[in-house]
Parts: structure tokens; sequence; C-alpha cells
């Protein structure tokens, strides 16, 4: 380990010690080796890249899908000290122009792009005179077809290596199949194979699934027996997000509500309210939690099946972050499965459906046939389905499946206030002032009160600075808009709505197709997903963690003893004093020497074969007793018999 690492961990993130693994993923990135590390929701993983960037000399070129997660990640590195800066879809020309340039100039530590913007001219013009130290990728488990978050516009990663031949690749992700693992690897080009995995087992979290029409009276019982911590309930549907927080606020228990489709300001506030505990219970749709790190959630609740035991297993994985004991409950209802199925189905429309909503965006938005490249719209869901009279399920899906294949992207409101850089230099100032004098008290307050704003975009909030200034908000904007014209600053206000980019022009609907990585095979892909999750709802035989662990690829025998398969596998139908006796046989049995199964299950006397099988089974998951490589039942060493 470079003693470097550790100085920069400590000096930025006062950590005096890395997390286990993370010191051997940093060690093989230093070592200029390709890199792929799973590791569990909160485990630090960009640290994993943070760190050994900060000791090289250079920039690291960070790919991620989640522009909140981006966002928040230049924000804190900013903070404490570090150049970052990102790109994504939405953001203003300007500020995508700045940002590059810092990149070009050695002035940034960090930049944070989306993966659509790899294919763009401007990128890959840009990249080139790039000094970049290490290419990071975040959920790249989208990379693969096999994934349950395929996004095509990662496979334009590989294109860009040949332009950095001395920057390693890490590669970071959650979870992943190892079908996904191997693909993941292949498909980034890795020069040699190199996995980090820690194990997905969470000692301290109890999967458990409950069979239950009265899903409401389950979920009651649950958050009343909730003494401390907070709790997060998933469900599919955005209208009942607030019907259920509703429904519990009404019966005693706290709770709020949250959902993509509110304002970005309402969503932070929630948000806030909970991580504080105003509020003991978060309804939400999956668009709540990534990027959460609240550690005493001691209760996760899904309402309905989720589309991936991924899905699942990154949301139920929020509980317990503290390592204390955490439950997570799946409610399912006989009419789940019929949804699920339904669900699955309506997630791929037809071909002729998705060019007919295709050609209906380009009216709608106004925009000609060959224009709108690289341009945002305000885009009203509903408003647009009404219009043209289609299926609300059938327009998001199709928007999806031209996300997917990098057609358009898609937004939802901007929670990032308004931003100004002022691009006069110092000389330009003075005779600006000294020209433009109606402006010149409100340019003295932004310099006085905004550093940085003469070389960077910097977040404004046109109701404060009214209020400080004492004049109308309505006149910061106009001032904002006049200086913009002069060519003085640039002047991005925030977007209170959801946004649709048009990546590339518009083009005729006949040239629009989805590919077959995009569709048929996503389409399959999807299909056993869903049957794992079914294979899972129906599999009251093995403990849940066990078939989890399984689904990830990880051998692992010995039960949590705490989910619903374990507890009612530890019933025994044996009376106490039946069981007993056959318990005490066997005991003195194993005293003397180790058996093999079949041979002790034949050799207590007086009871049917079967019962002695049943009180072995319930010894070994209670762990009374153990087994052996070659299948003999032994005592355990610390066992102590009172014969």
């Amino acid at each position: 380990m470079s003693k470097q690492a550790r100085t920069a961990l400590l000096k930025y993130w006062g950590y005096s010690s890395f997390r286990p693994l993370q010191e051997d993923i940093v060690d093989a990135v230093l070592a200029g080796e390709d890199t792929l590390a799973l590791l569990p929701t909160g485990g630090g993983k960009s640290i994993c890249f943070q760190v050994p960037s900060m000791v090289m000399e250079g920039m690291c070129l960070v790919i991620t899908p989640l522009i909140a997660l981006m966002k928040d990640q230049v924000q804190h590195l900013k903070k404490i000290g570090i150049p970052a800066a990102a790109i994504y879809s939405g953001m203003h020309y300007n500020e995508i122009e700045l940002a590059y340039n810092q990149a070009v100039f050695n002035k940034l530590k960090f930049l944070y792009i989306s993966p659509e913007r790899l294919s763009t001219d401007r990128f890959v013009e840009t990249v080139r005179r790039m000094k970049i130290n290490l290419l990071a990728i975040d959920e790249s488990h989208c990379i693969s077809q096999w994934g349950y978050d395929f996004r095509p516009p990662y496979l334009n990663i590989a294109d860009i290596r040949p332009y950095l031949p001395k920057a390693p690749v890490l590669a970071l992700t959650a979870t992943a199949t190892p079908e996904v693992v191997e693909d993941i690897q292949e498909k980034l080009h890795f020069r040699n194979k190199n996995v980090f995995q820690t194990s997905y087992e969470r000692k301290n979290i109890t999967y458990s699934l409950i069979t239950e029409a009265d899903k409401f009276g389950i979920l009651f019982r649950l958050f009343r027996q909730l003494k401390q911590g907070s709790g997060i309930v998933y469900v599919r549907n955005r209208k009942r997000t607030r019907e259920i927080a509703d429904w519990l606020s009404n019966k005693g228990i706290s709770a709020t509500y949250y959902h993509a489709g509110l304002e970005a300001n309402i969503r932070d506030q929630r948000q806030q309210s909970w991580m504080r505990g105003r509020h003991k219970v978060m309804v939400s749709t999956n668009a709540f939690g990534m990027g959460i790190d609240k550690p005493d959630v001691r209760l996760v609740v899904h309402m309905d099946l989720p589309d991936s035991l991924e899905a699942y297993f990154q949301e139920a994985g929020r509980a317990g972050r503290d390592g204390h004991n955490a439950a997570t409950y799946l409610i399912v209802s006989e009419n789940d499965v019929k949804q699920l199925k339904s669900g699955f189905e309506s997630a791929f429309p037809p071909m002729k459906q998705i060019k007919l909503i295709y050609e209906a965006l380009g009216n709608y938005l106004q925009i000609p046939v060959g224009a709108g490249k690289d341009q945002s719209f305000d885009f009203d869901l509903m408003q647009f389905s009404r219009v043209y009279n289609f299926q609300l399920l059938e327009v998001f899906n199709s928007l999806r499946l031209l996300e997917k294949e990098g057609i358009i992207a898609t937004t939802e409101s901007m929670s990032a206030p308004s931003k100004v850089f002022v691009k006069a230099n110092r000389e330009d100032l003075y005779r600006f002032q000294v020209e433009e004098l109606a402006y010149d008290s409100f340019i003295k307050f932004l310099l006085r009160n905004y550093p940085g704003i003469l070389s960077d975009f910097v977040p404004v909030l046109e109701e404060q600075l009214a209020e400080k200034l004492g004049i109308p908000l309505q006149k910061v904007v106009d001032n904002f808009n006049k200086l913009q014209q002069l060519q003085f600053l640039h002047y991005t206000r925030r977007k209170e709505k959801p946004q649709i980019v048009m990546i590339s022009e518009r083009r005729d609907s006949k040239d629009i197709y989805i590919s077959t990585a995009n569709y048929a095979d996503r389409k399959q892909s999807a299909a056993k997903r869903i049957q794992a999750v079914l294979d899972f709802v129906h599999n009251d035989k093995v403990c849940r963690s066990i078939q989890l662990l399984a689904y990830f690829g990880e051998k692992h025998r010995q039960r949590c003893g705490k989910c619903d398969v374990c507890i009612d596998r530890n019933k025994l139908s044996l009376s106490d004093v039946t069981f007993e006796q056959i318990q005490q046989k066997l005991l003195k049995m194993l005293s003397i020497r180790s058996y093999p199964v079949y041979e002790a299950a034949t050799s207590v006397n007086n009871f049917p074969e079967e019962k002695v099988l049943e009180a072995i089974r319930w010894m070994l998951d209670n762990e009374q007793i153990m087994q052996d490589e070659n299948g003999y039942i032994q005592l355990k060493d610390q066992l102590e018999i009172d014969l």
C-alpha cells in the first residue's frame, strides 16, 4: 500500500485506514491493473478510485449513469478542496465547454460524465488531449446485456481505451451474477482478469416473505413493533406511495412519501426529514435510496414484487448499514404474480408502437426532422399521453427503450439551482462597470458574495439575491438575462420540469429501430430475471439468504435461522417429550463416535426412522451437532452434554 494513498485518505476523507478489500483494490489500481470491484451498497466504492487518482499525476475520468450521484460527488469533492466537474444531458453548452477546458488544461482531478457523452464528436476530440490517470466505471453491470440494467452507451467505453493506453480501468458495481462478472471484463477489454469481491452475505439482515392478502394489516403490525430506528416501504406505483404514507400516518406511525414525479425541492425536503428522524417511515418507488446511507434503517418492506433479485437485494440492503440486526419483508398476494408477468409484457411494446410514439414526440416538442440534437425540452408525460391517446405505461416503456438505444435521454425535474459564470476578464470588468452603470451594484454584489464566479459556474438562488438586494425577483432574472445578452456572463436557469434531451437529431420514424441487443436479448434476459423472482417466491424449502447468495454465484450452506423458511423448518412436528428422548439418545451415541446419517437414523431404538431424521435435521439447523465433509454427524467441540 502506497504511503501516499494512506496520507490522502486521512487528509481528504478523515479515515486512518481502509475498509476490508478497499486496500487491495487501491493497490491493484496503483499497480496499473484493470480491476473489477464488487462491493455491497454502502461499501465505499468511490474511495477505491478517488484515493488512487489523488496520488497519481493527471485526472480520473468517471463514467456513471446516475446524474444525482455525480452531482453529489462533485459537490462533496469541491467541499473538501478537490477540483471536480460533471458533464451530463441537460447542461448548458457553455457549462459543458468550461468543464472540457478545465479538464484539458489540467485544472481538474475528477471529471464525471454520463455514458451517452462518450459517442459525441466533442468528447472524442477532447479526450485525446486530457491527461487521464484512471478510467473509473460506476454501475459497471450496465455494460452487460445479461445485467438487470443494460445500457448500450456503456459499450462505447471500450472504444476510448486506445486514447488512454496507460490508464487502468476500475469497474465498480454492487451486484452482479457470475455471467455478468465475466461479461463486464470482456466488454471493457481487460488486459487480464482481475476481480475483487466481498461476500454478499449480510448476517445482520433477515430476508423474509409473507403471503397475505391483507398487506396493509401486515404493514401496520410490522411498524407498530418497530420501537427504534427507521424504515422504508417500497412500492411500484407513485400513487400508492401517498396512499400508504397517509394511511400509516393516520394509524399513528409518522410517514412521508417520495417518488420521481415530485418537484425537486419537495423530494429534498422529504429526504432530509426522514434522514433527520422527523419521519419514521419513507414510502417510495425505487427512485429513492441511491446514495442514501442512513445507518439506523431497521426495517425494509416491499409491498410489490420487484422486477429482479438484483433490485430487491440492493433495496433490501439499505437496512442495517450500522451492522446491527435489521429485517426485510416481501409481502406477496395471489395477484402479485399476475401483475409481475403483465408488467413484463408491457415493458416491451411492439416496434410499430415505439415508432408511432417517437414520431408523436417530435411533433409534440415541435422539432423538425434533422434538428434538435443536444437540445433539452420540457416534457409532461401525462399530458403527452392524453394528447395523442397513448397508454401511459406504453409511452413510459417506449421512452425507456429509446433512451437505452442512446436516441434520447430523460431527466426528472432538476434539483440543481440556477448557475452563473462571469466570463469577462478583470480588464473587461472595470470597463463594463464604467459603461453599464445601471448594473454596477448588481455586479459588485455577485463578485463579493460568490467566490469562484470568475473561473467556474456557481449556484445562485434568485429569491435569495432579490431579498438581499431589496429588489423584485423578476428584476434579478431580467438582470441576468440582460448581462448574458451583453456577453458579460453565462446564466443557466434552473429547470423545474422533467426534460427530454435529444441525443441525436430527430429522425424519420421509419429510420428508428431498437437493436437486437436492446430489445430481443433484453427481453430474454428480463424473462430470466422475472423467473428468478418467482422461484424465490415459491421456494419455501431453502433459507432465503442461501437462495439470494446462490443467485449471485455464492455457495453457502449455513442457514440464517431467522427467515420465514428457517422459522418454519424449526417448528418440529414431534412432541417435546419425543424430541427430547431422541435428542438425548443421539447425543449419547455421538459422545462415543461419529455416525453416518443413515446409520444414526436406524440406531435410535423404539422410534420411527423418519422421526429420528427430523430430529437430526433440526439439531443440524440449530447447530447442536455438525456434519463433516464425509457426511458424518458429530458433536460440536464446545457442546457440553449433561447425560
